[in-house]
């Protein structure tokens, strides 16, 4: 069982406090600043956009130290499945673990998916003669080598990820650079008329659109939550890795779109015939060094996103093994790999996903995929998890906490708040396209499939209620054999 010493089968604690955190700012970081920032702009009419990023990163800040406390506390493989089960077993069994679950496997590898898009948006600065069907089988030909990645070890991924840190770290910071030698600062604020209206419906539907696409950015910080078995020193690391992770990508992404901005005029992102729509950091190289300068960063960030869907894939396909090993969820995704000890069949089933995902992106676009997978996400983990940290301080006071949340419960306030409002302006960004309305659809399907396997399982409502407080009374993971 997670949170206690790993078993001589099970996964092994060998995640340093720098890999831990380069996995998170390499999944935070990714494609997801050079595709969104056009989007960014579009949504608040001006380069008054930067309100967004800013609005993303207290969200993620408010809602990485939820993570925080309970990753430290409950330091297993599956992160939410664990917090949700523990908190909302009194009442409801095991539905919520169980429904975390059912939505995990759509948003996660839906997240993948966007970082493919973006990877096959940008490859098009370098050939603009490709056409849509070789994009598509680029991009579906991108996901099947994440996954031959994959099917190894986790201590020879730990070693692939911090080179590709590297190498996201030196794209990022070479457009940064580029930016600075050119730029101008009438350009990046000097605002249009009403920008800052704030008693105007139109400046608060933008603000939640910008909020969504800033939040998509920072996605990420909690993906060595996931990892919770497999990091050393859990209840100090982890919380670190979440923290550091944020701070330090919110002060790259500010250089990135403030540098942006003063370069490229804010109008040419939201021309779709103008490359600063589909490749702005290219075109900020292409502005101020030269093509040559741009082409050779664009293959920078083609590395970037490839090692955004690494690392997300690597944390996600952790997610269903530790459910299944507690029977909430099919029993299959329990087996690890024989040799290399990693769930083959959630790495398996999210990169087919992912392949999915891409495609239905690259035939809508990237805002509306955006707006789907966050309303899928909202209600089942982030809003649930909000509560769940409440509901375990009044349950389980007695618990292990490394880390107790800062100013608590503040962040958790600011946190559901960033979270309803992104949720209730969901329908009024993406017209026609009914977030809100798939993702209750998805989570009453959900609730049909729990009932049929509840049935099939004879739990509740089918059957007692299993009440397991096994992180109460389980040692330190910091004492385990497998960490010396």
């Amino acid at each position: 069982m997670s949170g206690t010493p790993p078993p001589p089968d099970g996964f092994v604690r060998r995640v340093g406090p720098f890999q831990a955190t380069a996995i998170n700012m390499s999944q935070m970081c990714g494609i997801g600043p050079f595709v969104t920032i056009p989007l960014m702009v579009a949504s608040f009419g001006g380069p008054q956009a930067v309100i967004g990023f800013v609005a993303g990163a207290l969200l993620a800040l408010a809602d990485g130290l939820v993570w925080a406390e309970l990753g430290a506390a409950m330091p297993g493989s599956g992160g939410s499945y664990v917090y949700l089960r523990q908190a909302f077993q009194y009442r409801t069994g095991r539905l919520m673990p169980f429904l975390f679950v059912w939505t995990a496997m759509l948003f996660i590898p839906l997240i993948m998916s966007t970082g493919v898009v973006g990877f096959v948006q940008y490859l098009g600065y370098l050939a603009p003669d490709m056409g849509r069907t070789t994009g598509d089988l680029v991009g579906l030909g991108m996901v099947v080598l994440v996954v031959l990645l994959l099917w190894r070890g986790i201590e020879h991924i730990a070693r692939i990820t911090a080179v590709m840190w590297a190498v996201m770290i030196t794209s990022v910071l070479l457009v940064i650079v580029a930016a600075a030698t050119d730029f101008s600062a009438a350009r990046a604020f000097t605002y249009p008329a009403h920008a800052f209206a704030l008693s105007t419906s139109h400046f608060w539907v933008g603000f939640a659109a910008g909020l969504t696409i800033g939040i998509y950015d920072y996605l990420g910080y909690n993906t060595t939550a996931y990892m919770g078995a497999e990091i050393k020193d859990p209840g100090r690391n982890l919380p670190r890795s979440i923290i550091f992770s944020i701070l330090g990508i919110m002060a790259i992404y500010l250089l990135l779109q403030i540098g942006t901005l003063g370069v490229i005029d804010w109008k040419r992102m939201t021309d779709p015939g103008d490359v600063a729509s589909t490749s702005v950091a290219s075109a900020v190289l292409e502005e101020t060094w030269g093509r040559g300068a741009a082409d050779t960063v664009t293959v920078l960030i083609l590395v970037t996103a490839f090692a955004s869907v690494f690392t997300g894939l690597l944390g996600g396909s952790r997610v269903p093994y530790d459910a299944a090993r507690e029977r909430v969820f099919f029993r299959p995704y329990a087996r690890l790999h024989p040799r290399h000890r990693f769930p083959a069949l959630g790495l398996a089933t999210m990169g087919v996903i992912t392949a999915i995902g891409f495609l239905i992106g690259r035939h809508t676009d990237l805002a509306t995929l955006i707006q789907l997978l966050t309303t899928v996400m909202v209600i089942v983990q982030a809003l649930a998890q909000v509560v769940a940290l409440s509901v375990l301080r009044r349950r389980q006071p007695g618990l292990r906490r490394p880390y107790r949340m800062w100013l608590y419960p503040l962040p958790s306030f600011l946190a559901l708040a960033g979270w309803l409002t992104i949720y209730g302006y969901a329908d009024k960004n993406a017209p026609g396209r009914h977030p809100i309305e798939w993702s209750l659809a998805w989570l009453a399907l959900g609730l049909v499939a729990f009932v049929v396997w509840a049935r099939l399982e004879k739990v509740w409502p089918f059957g007692p209620k299993e009440i397991a407080e096994e992180y109460l009374t389980a040692p330190a993971p910091e004492s385990s054999p497998a960490e010396t």
